[in-house]
């Protein structure tokens, strides 16, 4: 293929990615923001807000990817609108939603009694004392905020189908900026108050959480083309069907994702028995990672919207052009990415702590988590191409052999056996995620060749 048959399809993908990337790069300052802020609080405190992050997150990323199956199914949906009764579909999207919100509401409840029951064993990990008296506070702060959350995604997920991306990045700006006048107030004890600390950093986080599915509803409902799906709920539409077909697709991406940040989490915890100067270095490198990662994921949304949309139409050589198309981006994007982080890799730590024991090991962690780039970026859009295709269930499988039965062996390996220390980790992330790429892509061109077969048979 020529560049000029691509570059359409690049432009397209970026209009839909480069507003996801913004939404994304939002969630995840909002824990940069608490760590950077927290760690010149204490180091005890940064430690305590990793920990507590990385056990909220496995569920939280699984809830996720739930609410994602919505995506694909809706972007379908909007695709048939070009060539079918775009009312039939609009009350198709209508159907979906009203009972994404069902399913969001059991979803927040389910997780709300799981991440609350892991409180009373906090101090079962393997951290230090300290450690765990600061994590208390934070941890209640982030598992109460993951039910406004889970609606914020929703109604995310639900435009971005649409095609929309707009919207859900104004939100994420406006709460990442909240957030961080929030953590002043309170992490620090300015404008009369106390200082806090990693608790202070919870409360922050809570708050600037709530307002955003309160915002999204505004929104919504302000805008014409959009608030029509709302007029359009029946009683009639609430059909367990629906909310069973919205699981079957979404529980295996939330698997899939959360087997990865399985491995994230794990790594967290084994490093923590390290010591915590080691465990606060490696939340310094995982923090500059998912920044990056987050352009890679607003690739990825977009690539799911775009391929949904091009399945509705029934063009496979659309579909085919634009996951090509997200995977030059993503391998450009991730290349600027890694140099920054290896060329900055002495710099970075500073932003976030002034401990000489930190810094010590902090950059070379930052430089295999700048290598670390390519894989993480190409398994992230391959995933998302799948889920495109609503092909989430082999992708499962193949999450748990890269991230369970590979990355996390090899990391073990590598640490301790090997004597890597912290490196470790990350030298069995590097060679787990490859495995993952290898696989998805792979996966997605047979299926690929399927849907060819199929739609080539119809005609």
């Amino acid at each position: 293929m020529k560049l000029q048959e691509y570059l359409p399809y690049y432009r397209r993908n970026l209009k839909v990615a480069f507003p996801v990337m913004l939404t994304q790069l939002g969630a995840s300052l909002v824990g940069l923001v608490d760590s950077v802020m927290v760690g010149h609080y204490a180091t005890a405190d940064l430690a305590a807000v990793s920990f507590s992050n990385a056990i909220f997150f496995t569920v939280m990323v699984f809830s996720m990817g739930c609410l994602m199956g919505i995506t694909p199914l809706i972007g379908y949906e909007e695709g048939q609108k070009q060539v079918a009764d775009p009312q039939n579909h609009n009350t198709a999207i209508s159907q979906l939603l009203q009972n994404g919100i069902w399913f969001t509401l059991l979803l927040s409840a389910a997780m709300l009694l799981l991440l609350g029951s892991c409180i009373p064993f906090l101090d079962r990990f393997g951290q230090e004392p300290v450690v765990i008296e600061a994590a208390r506070p934070y941890y209640w702060c982030i598992v109460i905020s993951i039910v406004p959350f889970l609606f914020f995604f929703l109604a995310k997920q639900f435009l971005e189908g649409l095609g929309n991306t707009m919207a859900a990045m104004i939100i994420s700006i406006g709460m990442n900026v909240l957030n961080v006048l929030l953590n002043w107030m309170f992490i620090f004890g300015h404008c009369g108050l106390e200082p806090m600390g990693a608790k202070g950093a919870g409360i922050a986080t809570l708050i600037s959480r709530t307002i955003m599915p309160i915002c999204f509803i505004v929104v919504i409902w302000i805008h014409k083309d959009w608030r029509r799906y709302l007029q359009l709920f029946k009683w009639k539409h609430n059909q367990w069907s629906v909310i069973r077909r919205l699981w079957s697709i979404g529980s295996p991406i939330g698997v899939q994702t959360m087997l990865e940040t399985v491995t994230f989490t794990f790594s967290f915890i084994i490093i923590g028995w390290i010591s915590k100067e080691a465990l606060a270095a490696h939340q310094v490198a995982n923090q500059i990672a998912d920044l990056t990662f987050m352009l890679a994921l607003g690739i990825g949304s977009a690539t799911t919207i775009r391929v949904s949309h091009q399945l509705g139409t029934g063009s496979i050589h659309a579909v085919r052009m634009a996951s090509n198309a997200s995977i030059h981006l993503v391998l450009a994007m991730n290349t600027i990415g890694a140099a920054l982080m290896i060329s900055l890799r002495h710099y970075i730590p500073h932003l976030f702590t002034q401990d000489e024991a930190v810094l010590a090991i902090a950059p070379s962690l930052i430089l295999l988590a700048g290598l670390f780039q390519y894989a993480d970026g190409l398994q992230c859009v391959g995933a998302a191409m799948l889920r495109g295709i609503t092909d989430v269930k082999m992708p499962m499988v193949y999450a748990f052999i890269a991230y369970i039965l590979i990355a996390l062996p090899v990391g073990l390996l590598c640490t301790f056996a090997l004597h890597m220390g912290a490196n470790g980790m990350w030298v069995g992330f590097i060679f787990g995620l490859s495995i993952a790429a290898i696989l998805f892509h792979t996966r997605y061109r047979k299926k690929l060749k399927e849907l060819d077969q199929k739609f080539a048979n119809t005609k």
